[in-house]
């Protein structure tokens, strides 16, 4: 049987409440504002407020306490943001890491792409292909928006009481509801896991 549940007309982003967010991100630099990713009406950011260990704690003191319709515009320097760019996180992984069936996967594995791996605990980690060699292939992990100071502007478009489903998510990005079963979330349908 279907909860129904209900949408608050002025309810407030707080712990625990389902959100969705419309907003445009940019970049910020002498030069101006660089447009590097916008989550539109149709296609919101979803999340369920204080679940999401991976939010920037900026960010989310910045949209707490908002209410539905509100709109929000605030730039975060690098510090608070993505973080500065980290020299550390630019790995040489051994080329034989990237062998499927005997051969170099070519397919996936090219500078400039971005290819999925995995820490030692578990986690899922992007690495953007920086150069490839006879031995390794350099891996940038560093996130695509570290060093850089960012722009939010949007709109709080919903917020309800979360569903117990929702509160207690079984897949394994925690925000995927795209209903894909790909053991993983790199479906342009995904929404939270970016």
């Amino acid at each position: 049987m279907r909860q129904n549940h209900k949408i608050l007309e002025n309810g407030k982003v707080e712990l625990g409440k389902y959100v969705e967010l419309a907003y445009e991100i940019f970049t910020v630099d002498e030069h101006g504002e660089t447009s590097v990713y916008k989550f539109t009406s149709d296609h919101p950011d979803r999340f369920v407020f204080g679940q999401d260990l991976g939010m920037i704690e900026a960010f989310t003191s910045h949209i707490g306490a908002l209410s539905m319709g509100d709109s929000f515009d605030f730039t975060l320097e690098a510090e608070e943001a993505f973080g500065e760019r980290n020299p550390d996180m630019v790995m040489a992984i051994p080329r034989s890491t990237f062998m499927v069936d005997g051969e170099f996967d070519n397919e996936r594995v090219f500078v400039g792409s971005v290819v999925p791996m995995q820490t030692s605990e578990g986690y899922r980690v992007d690495g953007l292909v920086k150069a490839i060699d006879e031995e390794n292939v350099t891996l940038d992990f560093n996130h695509q928006l570290a060093g850089e100071r960012v722009r939010y502007v949007g709109v709080v478009q919903l917020v309800r009481d979360a569903t117990p489903e929702e509160l207690n998510p079984h897949h394994g990005c925690g925000g995927c509801d795209c209903g894909h079963d790909h053991g993983g979330c790199n479906c342009d349908d995904c929404n939270g896991c970016n």
